[in-house]
């Protein structure tokens, strides 16, 4: 029997995430190669080429797809050319992972969804922390009803000043700050691990520079879910402090649990215990491993190894996230 040749990958963007994640993993991912690289600055993309045994590079994503050798492709452009970026793979019958945010709207995250079924695309959304091994175990507490009804979620991260700059900072190109890099992700696993619960009010308060460009520095919320169901987030990027820091709990009727590392507790025989899975120590960072399924998981999407489901979920998340921007740019609590 034939063996089924692997998936040709291109990947388009070769800022940061690229070149951590997207690059070095798919240079050694099973069942694809990577195939081109395409970015606007022309050196810049062939040096990284050559540092990842990619052989093809291109300055433009049109000639990109007019090269015709091309299976699937990953998105890691700045967030404002996501949705473009996007609707032109899929034109050029090409399967795609985009980084999240999946679009700056939540139009434009219809568009996309509509346009890949018409066109029988699929289309994959970066939402990393998904697929970390801490998060699958969590899930499964949480979905098969050991801890009890879920009755809150907290979650935060701060990093450090400085890390974030260039197009980050201009909200045309970035479509917001440290909410929109930080604190979607949060929402994102939140609104995951509980099924999709509908948002009932949405209260906000940032820190947001002058003028039009400005983008925010810091983000507190606070979103009531269906059945009472309260997560409350804080993020920042600015954050002066001994490391970096990122949380989320919950709490459950029965029990509670944290992440980083994994920590379960619920009720047994009227105690609270310590259940938290054990195992060997990771090998390599939660982020890497995360983006190492991440990508596993999508190639196994594209050559129909597993069911693909189209990213509707990333329009409940995106109406969301701009119920959040509203209420802080207005002052008022969101209701739905």
């Amino acid at each position: 029997m034939a063996s089924t040749p692997p998936l040709r990958i291109a990947v388009v963007g070769a800022g940061a995430i690229s070149q951590i994640a997207h690059l070095p993993l798919l240079s050694k991912a099973r069942g694809a190669t990577l195939v081109a690289l395409c970015d606007n600055d022309g050196p810049k993309a062939r040096a990284l080429a050559d540092r990842f045994g990619v052989r093809d590079v291109f300055t433009d994503i049109d000639d990109l797809f007019d090269f015709d050798q091309v299976d699937a492709v990953v998105i890691a452009t700045p967030n404002h050319l996501h949705e473009p970026h996007v609707l032109a793979a899929i034109r050029a019958g090409v399967d795609v992972l985009c980084e999240r945010p999946l679009s700056l709207t939540s139009r434009g995250v219809e568009r996309i969804v509509a346009t890949a079924q018409n066109a029988g695309r699929k289309v994959v959304v970066g939402n990393n922390h998904r697929f970390r091994t801490d998060v699958q175990q969590l899930q499964r507490f949480m979905r098969g009803g050991e801890l009890g009804a879920i009755t809150g979620i907290r979650g935060g991260h701060y990093q450090f000043r400085g890390q974030q700059g260039g197009w980050r900072y201009r909200r045309a190109e970035a479509g917001g700050g440290a909410f929109l890099e930080l604190g979607y992700p949060l929402i994102d696993l939140a609104l995951w691990l509980t099924d999709f619960s509908e948002a009932v009010r949405v209260s906000a308060q940032f820190d947001r520079g002058r003028g039009a460009s400005a983008v925010e520095d810091s983000m507190a919320m606070q979103i009531e879910l269906g059945g009472g169901l309260l997560f409350t987030a804080d993020v920042a990027w600015n954050y002066v402090g001994e490391e970096d820091r990122w949380w989320f709990e919950t709490r459950a009727s029965r029990g509670s649990a944290r992440l980083a590392p994994l920590r379960v507790v619920k009720l047994l025989n009227g105690r609270p215990t310590d259940v938290s899975p054990t195992g060997a120590a990771a090998r390599e960072s939660a982020f890497i491993q995360s983006y190492r399924a991440e990508l596993a998981h999508f190639i196994a999407l594209v050559r129909d190894e597993i069911p693909y489901k189209p990213p509707s979920d990333q329009l409940v998340v995106q109406k969301l996230v701009e119920a959040v921007y509203k209420s802080a740019e207005e002052g008022r609590e969101i209701r739905s």
